[in-house]
């Protein structure tokens, strides 16, 4: 919701900033619009308009990065809780307990993070209790040959892995896109919109096309923004890989 009003905030202020240099353009002296002065400005909005594109890359660059990682780390914990059921499975019938409480928390862990209501709250903090009981079960299983205690070792380090990923994918929830970068941003496509509404000829057809181009900046400032936050909103990271795995759990 946060992310839709600023989109919705940014493209009123372009098209209000396109509007105002229009009637501004309308109202100067001609001699401030002179064939010198406009070769003036579009140099230097060239420039700005370089530097905003750039930008704007690295922004697009640095949520997707951030996306991506964090859907790699979903896909290995979905491959780890399978191989930890599985070695658990091959460990024999006293594994039935721990088999059972890893399929809880796995359940407790998907409806946290991917609530049915997009709206609702996404809490990617792990449910330390029900890790620990499931840590704690399979610790105090005691094997009976060197196939058991080989598997014992194998659950046990496979939780530590998926500990690890979990804090993980907690310590980096916080946001990769720089404020400052983004006002600097927001800043240099006002300058932008402000000059182009100066120098284009005041015609339905030109503050159309300004306003078409500020839907389309809006536009890529809403996936920024989206990508940046993987769990929650439009563009998120899907659950079936956690899902598919939580319905083979326990069988």
């Amino acid at each position: 919701m946060i992310i839709t009003l600023v989109s919705v905030i940014l493209f009123a202020i372009l098209v209000a900033v396109t509007f105002l240099g229009g009637r501004l353009a309308r109202v100067l002296p001609e001699e401030q619009l002179s064939a010198e002065s406009k070769d003036a400005m579009k140099l230097a909005l060239g420039l700005v308009a370089t530097m905003t594109a750039i930008l704007l890359g690295l922004l697009i660059s640095s949520a997707k990065g951030s996306f991506d990682t964090a859907r790699s780390q979903v896909m290995q914990m979905a491959a780890k809780v399978a191989l930890l059921d599985r070695v658990l499975r091959l460990y024999g019938p006293e594994t039935t307990d721990a088999r059972h409480a890893l399929r809880d928390a796995i359940a407790d862990g998907v409806r946290r993070t991917w609530p049915v209501e997009r709206s609702g709250p996404v809490r990617l903090d792990p449910n330390q209790q029900m890790g620990d009981a499931i840590y704690e079960t399979v610790s105090h299983l005691e094997p009976h040959n060197e196939l058991q205690r080989a598997l014992k070792t194998q659950a046990a380090t496979l939780m530590m892995q998926l500990a690890e990923i979990r804090a993980m994918v907690q310590a980096q929830a916080v946001s990769s896109v720089s404020k400052p970068l983004l006002i600097a941003l927001v800043l240099w496509l006002v300058v932008i919109f402000f000059g182009f509404s100066l120098l284009a000829p005041t015609k339905a057809t030109n503050t159309l096309a300004l306003i078409a181009g500020a839907f389309s900046v809006a536009c890529a400032v809403f996936l920024v923004l989206e990508l940046d936050h993987p769990f929650a909103g439009v563009i998120r990271i899907p659950s079936e890989p956690m899902i598919n795995v939580l319905n083979r759990l326990g069988k």
